[in-house]
C-alpha cells in the first residue's frame, strides 16, 4: 500500500527479515571452525608419517596406542584384557562407525597386531589406521 493522505498507515509487511538470522549463522559458523581443531584432545602421541590424504571426519571410536604399549579407547585406559573383553561393544555404544587406531611410531609392531586382532576377533572389520601427512613435520 502507498502512503495516501495524512494519517493513512501502510500495510503490515508479512516478509521476514532473516539478514540478522544470516548474520548470527555465520558468526556461530566462524566459531566453530576456530574452536573445532582445539577441542580435539586425547593422548599425545607421535604419529608416523606417510603419504596419505586426511581422513573424512566420521563418528567412530578412537583407539590408541602411546609409546609404552598402552591402550586408550577415545581418553580411557584399559588392559589389553579389557580392552578385548568390552571393544565391540564400545564400538556399539559409540554408534558402528568404525574405529580408527592411533599407535605411536615408537610402539613396537607385534603390539599394533595384537590390538587389529583383537578388534577383528570381536567382529570389527571397518578399522582406520590413523597417520601424519609428511608434509605437517
Amino acid at each position: 500500500m502507498r502512503r495516501g493522505r495524512r494519517g493513512e498507515r501502510m500495510g503490515v509487511n508479512g516478509e521476514i527479515n532473516v539478514v540478522s538470522l544470516i548474520d548470527v549463522m555465520m558468526l556461530l559458523m566462524v566459531i566453530f571452525m576456530i574452536t573445532a581443531p582445539i577441542m580435539q584432545g586425547g593422548v599425545d602421541i607421535a604419529l608416523p608419517t606417510a603419504d596419505v590424504r586426511p581422513l573424512e571426519p566420521k563418528n567412530g571410536l578412537v583407539v590408541t596406542v602411546d609409546q609404552r604399549g598402552q591402550i586408550f579407547v577415545d581418553e580411557t585406559r584399559l588392559s589389553y584384557e579389557e580392552f578385548a573383553g568390552s571393544i565391540k561393544a564400545l564400538s556399539e555404544k559409540k554408534g558402528g562407525g568404525g574405529v580408527y587406531l592411533r599407535a605411536d611410531e615408537a610402539v613396537p609392531y607385534g603390539r599394533v597386531v595384537q590390538v587389529v586382532a583383537a578388534m577383528r576377533a570381536s567382529g570389527i572389520t571397518d578399522v582406520g589406521l590413523v597417520a601424519e601427512p609428511e608434509e605437517r613435520r
